[in-house]
C-alpha cells in the first residue's frame, strides 16, 4: 500500500472554526443519547427489544427521508436546512427531558421523539458533505481533523452521560443534547459562505433520478453499500442493545459509558492517524484498518474486566475511524460537486438503511440465540466484511487523482490568506 506523510498546512479559518464547533458540541450531545437511551428505555422496563425500537425509530425515519434531503440541499441551500434541523431537533430532545424527568413516559411517546429527530437529521446530514470542500482547501486533512473531534465527542459524551445517568437522570442527558443543537444553529447562522450555486432546473423527482445515476454508475460506491448493509444487519444494529445488556448485567450503568467513551478515545487516535498516513489507495487503506473493528462486538460479548473491555472498544475505534476518514475523503473528491448532495444522500441511506433492521431484530433474536452468541457472530461478520472491502477490485484498486491533493494544497495559501469563507457532522 503506497502511502505519503501529510505536509504541514493552514486548516483553520473563521468559518472552519464555527463549523467545527457547532459540529462537536451536537456530536457530543449526539454521543451520550445512545447510553442515556439504553439505561432509560432498560430502567423504565421497556428490555432490549425496547432499546431497539427507539433506535430504530431514529435509524429508519433517518435513512428514509436523507435522499430528500440531499436533493433539498442540492436544489436550494443545505445551511437553511441545517439551521431548520437544529431547531426542531432542539425542540424534541427538549420534550424527551421534559418528559422522562416528570415521570415514565410511554413508549409511543418516546418512539415519536426518535422519528421526529431522525427525519430532522435527514434534512441535515447531506449538507455536511457540500460544505466541507467549501469551507476546506485540503478535503482530506478536514475530514481528519473532523474525525479527531467525532472521536472526541465519541469519547467524552458516553463516559459524561454515564457519570449523568449514574448520578443524576437520563432526562439530564437529553436536557444537555437539546442545548447543543442551539449552540450548533447559532454557529451555522454566523457562517458566511462563497456563493452556492444551486440546480432548480429539475423537479425532486427528476433530481432523485440523476443523484441515483450518479450513484449506480461507481462500482466502488455501491460495492461498499451492499457490505455496509450486512454490516448493519448483522453487527451495528445490535451492537448497541446488545452490547448495553451484555456490559450492563456485568459491570452496571456508568461500565458502558466509559466503554463507549474508550471507543471515542480510539477514534481520536484514529483520525489522528489518518491525518498523518494518506494511502494513495484510501478504501484499500480503510479496510486494513477495519480489522480492527471487530474487537468491539468481541469485547462486549466476551465481558471481561473493565479495563480489557474498554481496550477493546478503543482499539476498534482507531480501525473505525481510520476508514471513515478515507471513506469521506473518497465520496467527497470523486462526485462532482453540483451532485454530492444527491449522491452523498443515497450513500448516508445506503449505508444505514440496514442498521434500523439490526436494532429492531436485536431483542427477539437476543432471547432466541442469546445476547453473547448474537455479539460473537457479529464479530466474525465484521471479520469477513473488512476481508470482502479490501478483496473486491472496484474497492481495492480505487485511487485517489495525483491532482487533487496538490491542488488542495496549492489553494491552502490564497484561500486562508484573503480570509474567503469556506467550511460533515453525523
Amino acid at each position: 500500500m503506497d502511502t505519503s506523510v501529510a505536509a504541514p498546512s493552514r486548516l483553520w479559518s473563521r468559518n472552519f472554526a464555527l463549523y467545527f464547533t457547532a459540529r462537536i458540541v451536537s456530536m457530543l450531545g449526539d454521543a451520550m443519547i445512545p447510553v442515556a437511551t439504553a439505561v432509560a428505555m432498560l430502567s423504565l422496563g421497556y428490555g432490549v427489544s425496547g432499546v431497539g425500537f427507539t433506535l430504530a425509530a431514529w435509524m429508519g425515519a433517518f435513512a428514509l427521508f436523507v435522499v430528500f434531503g440531499g436533493v433539498f440541499a442540492d436544489r436550494f441551500h443545505p445551511r437553511p436546512l441545517m439551521i431548520g434541523a437544529d431547531v426542531v431537533r432542539c425542540l424534541v430532545q427538549g420534550s424527551l427531558a421534559v418528559g422522562l424527568g416528570l415521570g415514565h413516559p410511554p413508549l409511543w411517546f418516546i418512539l415519536a421523539g426518535s422519528l421526529l429527530g431522525g427525519t430532522a437529521t435527514a434534512m441535515f446530514q447531506p449538507g455536511l458533505t457540500i460544505l466541507v470542500p467549501q469551507v476546506a482547501a485540503d478535503p482530506r486533512e478536514a475530514n481528519g481533523v473532523l474525525r479527531v473531534s467525532q472521536g472526541i465527542a465519541t469519547m467524552a459524551g458516553p463516559a459524561l452521560a454515564g457519570l449523568l445517568v449514574a448520578t443524576t437522570s437520563p432526562s439530564s442527558v437529553f436536557a444537555l443534547d437539546a442545548a447543543t443543537f442551539a449552540v450548533s444553529a447559532i454557529c451555522l447562522v454566523a457562517l458566511r459562505l462563497p456563493p452556492f450555486t444551486v440546480d432548480r432546473g429539475a423537479s425532486t423527482l427528476e433530481n432523485l433520478r440523476a443523484g441515483w445515476v450518479e450513484f449506480r454508475s461507481r462500482s466502488w460506491l455501491w460495492g461498499v453499500i451492499l457490505i455496509w448493509w450486512v454490516l448493519g444487519v448483522l453487527v451495528w444494529g445490535p451492537l448497541t442493545p446488545l452490547g448495553a445488556a451484555s456490559v450492563i448485567a456485568a459491570h452496571g450503568k456508568a461500565a458502558f459509558g466509559y466503554a463507549e467513551g474508550a471507543f471515542g478515545t480510539g477514534c481520536v487516535l484514529g483520525g489522528l492517524v489518518a491525518l498523518r498516513i494518506r494511502p494513495s489507495r484510501p478504501l484499500f487503506g480503510g479496510g486494513l484498518a477495519m480489522f480492527l473493528f471487530p474487537l468491539m462486538p468481541l469485547a462486549a460479548a466476551l465481558v471481561p474486566a473493565l479495563p480489557l473491555l474498554m481496550l477493546g472498544y478503543g482499539v476498534s475505534g482507531i480501525g473505525w475511524a481510520f476508514w471513515g476518514v478515507q471513506w469521506a475523503t473518497a465520496v467527497q473528491t470523486q462526485i462532482p460537486q453540483d451532485r454530492l448532495g444527491r449522491v452523498a444522500a443515497y450513500e448516508v441511506a445506503g449505508s444505514i438503511l440496514a442498521v434500523p433492521l439490526g436494532q429492531t431484530i436485536a431483542g427477539p433474536a437476543g432471547a432466541v440465540v442469546g445476547v453473547h452468541q448474537m455479539l460473537l457472530a457479529g464479530a466474525v461478520t465484521a471479520v469477513g466484511c473488512a476481508a470482502a472491502l479490501i478483496a473486491v477490485p472496484p474497492i481495492r484498486r480505487l485511487r485517489l487523482s495525483p491532482g487533487t491533493a496538490v491542488t488542495a494544497r496549492s489553494q491552502a495559501r490564497p484561500v486562508h490568506e484573503s480570509a474567503v469563507d469556506t467550511e460533515d457532522r453525523s
